[in-house]
C-alpha cells in the first residue's frame, strides 16, 4: 500500500493532480450566481474561462469585462496568479510561513518547475520566486496606475492597473477592457509596460535571478559567468522578438497596417510577436493581418516562453537545441554544441519527443474541431489551437461561437500545454522500469 501511494503522488503525477483540481474548483467559483453580472453561466463557459484562467491562456468564450462581476474578476486574477506560479509553490509558501515541514516531492515539484537543476536552499529559492513576481507585479501596477488614472474613475483604474499587470507578468492575456487593449494601440506606455511585464514573466525565474546577480555584480565592479541556460534563453528570446517584429513590420506595412502611421506600425509589429510568445493581449484586430503572419505567429507561439516561466509552448530552450543540433550537423560536428559547450543527447532527446508531442496534440485537436467546426476554416481553427497550446490566448475571433465539445477539446490543450506535454506522459506511464533489455540492432532506411 505505501509503495502504491508513493507511486500515486509522484512529482509530475502531483503536479498533474494539483492543476487539475484548482481548474475544478475555479469552476465552482465562477458557477456562483455572484460571479457574474446574469446570475448565470453554463458548465462549460465556467469550465472554460476557469482552465484558460489556471492555465494562464487568455483564450475567452464570454467577454471579461461586461459578463463577469468584480468577484468574478477577482476570482479570474487569483487563478491567473495562482496558475502562473504554480500551485505547489503557493502551498510550499503557506507551509515555510506558517513554520511546516515541505514535503521531499513537493520541493521536487517547485525546483523541477523554477530551475534547471536542485538546489540545497529551497527557502531562497521560494523567497526569490515571489520577491520578483510581486515586486514586478507591484512596479507594472503603480505604472498603469498613472496611465489608467487619466481614463477611468481612481477605483476602476487601480482594479484595471493591478489586472493588467498581474495577467501580463503571468502571460494570461486576459484583460478588463472588451477590446483587450485595442484602445491603446497608439500608447507607447501602455505598449512598453505591458510587454516589459511580458518579457519578464517569459524569461524564467532563472534567468532573473542570473539577472540580479549580474546588475549586483556590475555594481561591485565585478564579472559574471552567465549559465548555459541563461544565455541559451537570451539569445532565442532576443532573437524572436526582433525577427519576428521586423518581419511582421515588413510584411503589414503597405498590408494590414496601411492605414496606420510609421510609430503605430511599429509599435504594432513588437506587441503583437512579444504578445505571442504566450502572453495574448492584443493592440489589433488579428484578422487583418495576411496568412504569412498569421503562420509566423503560429511559429511563435508554438515556441513560447522559456522554461521556468509562467509562460507555455514547447520552450525557447527547445527550439534553441534543435536549431544547435542542426546546426552542428550541417557543419559536420561530432558532437553537438552551443556556445563552445556540448550539448547532452539527454537533453536533445528531451527536446525532439517534446516537439513530436506537440504537434501530435496539435495536430489531433485540429483535426477534431474540424470534424465538430466543419464551417472553420483551416487557419482559424490550427491558430486557435497552438494558441491553447502554448498558453497564449490569442484567436482570430472564433472562440465564443465554439461549439461545447470544441471547447472541451480546448480546455484539455490548454490543460496539457500548461502542465507541459512530457510531464504529462511521466504522469500517466509506468513508475519504474520494467526492466533493461538490449536487443540486435538492425539498420531502417531514413530520408
Amino acid at each position: 500500500m505505501n509503495n502504491l501511494k508513493k507511486g500515486f503522488v509522484h512529482p509530475p503525477r502531483l503536479l498533474a493532480i494539483s492543476f487539475l483540481l484548482a481548474i475544478l474548483t475555479g469552476t465552482g467559483l465562477l458557477s456562483l450566481p455572484v460571479a457574474t453580472r446574469s446570475g448565470h453561466i453554463s458548465f462549460v463557459n465556467a469550465l472554460f474561462t476557469s482552465a484558460s484562467a489556471i492555465c494562464v491562456t487568455g483564450l475567452t468564450v464570454v467577454d471579461i469585462a461586461t459578463y463577469f462581476s468584480l468577484f468574478g474578476q477577482i476570482v479570474i486574477i487569483c487563478l491567473i496568479q495562482l496558475g502562473g506560479l504554480g500551485i505547489m509553490t503557493f502551498s510550499s509558501f503557506i507551509l515555510l510561513t506558517a513554520g511546516r515541514r515541505v514535503t521531499l516531492t513537493g520541493k521536487m515539484v517547485v525546483e523541477g518547475s523554477f530551475r534547471p537543476s536542485v538546489i540545497s536552499d529551497f527557502r531562497s529559492l521560494l523567497k526569490d520566486v515571489f520577491a520578483f513576481t510581486f515586486g514586478l507585479e507591484a512596479l507594472g501596477a503603480i505604472l498603469l496606475l498613472i496611465r489608467f488614472g487619466q481614463d477611468y474613475s481612481p477605483g476602476k483604474a487601480l482594479f484595471s492597473s493591478i489586472f493588467h499587470s498581474i495577467s501580463a507578468f503571468c502571460n494570461a492575456g486576459f484583460s478588463v477592457f472588451s477590446d483587450n487593449l485595442t484602445g491603446y494601440r497608439s500608447d507607447v506606455a501602455v505598449n512598453v509596460i505591458i510587454m516589459f511585464l511580458i518579457i519578464a514573466g517569459g524569461l524564467g525565474f532563472f534567468v532573473l535571478q542570473e539577472i540580479k546577480l549580474a546588475v549586483r555584480n556590475l555594481l561591485k565592479k565585478d564579472r559574471t559567468k552567465f549559465s548555459l541556460h541563461t544565455k541559451l534563453v537570451s539569445l532565442i528570446t532576443a532573437s524572436i522578438i526582433l525577427f519576428g517584429s521586423g518581419l511582421v513590420f515588413l510584411i503589414e506595412v503597405n498590408k494590414g497596417f496601411s492605414g496606420m502611421t510609421m510609430k503605430d506600425s511599429l509599435l504594432a509589429s513588437f506587441f503583437q510577436v512579444v504578445s505571442a510568445r504566450t502572453a495574448g493581449f492584443n493592440t489589433i484586430d488579428l484578422n487583418i493581418l495576411s496568412v504569412a503572419s498569421v503562420l509566423l505567429l503560429m511559429l511563435i507561439m508554438f515556441i513560447g516562453a522559456s522554461p521556468g516561466s509562467t509562460g507555455g509552448g514547447v520552450k525557447t530552450t527547445t527550439f534553441g537545441l534543435i536549431f544547435a543540433f542542426l546546426r552542428s550537423k550541417i557543419k559536420g560536428y561530432e558532437i553537438p554544441r552551443i556556445f563552445s559547450r556540448g550539448i547532452k543527447d539527454e537533453d536533445l532527446i528531451k527536446a525532439f519527443t517534446l516537439v513530436l508531442l506537440a504537434v501530435s496534440l496539435i495536430f489531433t485537436a485540429t483535426f477534431l474541431l474540424l470534424l465538430i467546426e466543419p464551417d472553420l476554416s483551416l487557419k482559424a481553427v490550427l491558430f486557435e489551437v497552438i494558441s491553447a497550446f502554448g498558453t497564449v490566448g490569442l484567436s482570430l475571433g472564433i472562440t465564443p461561437g465554439l461549439h461545447p465539445a470544441s471547447k472541451l477539446v480546448l480546455v484539455i490543450v490548454m490543460y496539457i500545454g500548461r502542465i507541459g506535454p512530457l510531464v504529462m506522459l511521466a504522469a500517466f506511464s509506468r513508475i519504474k522500469p520494467a526492466g533493461h533489455f538490449q536487443f540486435v540492432e538492425e539498420n531502417i532506411m531514413v530520408g
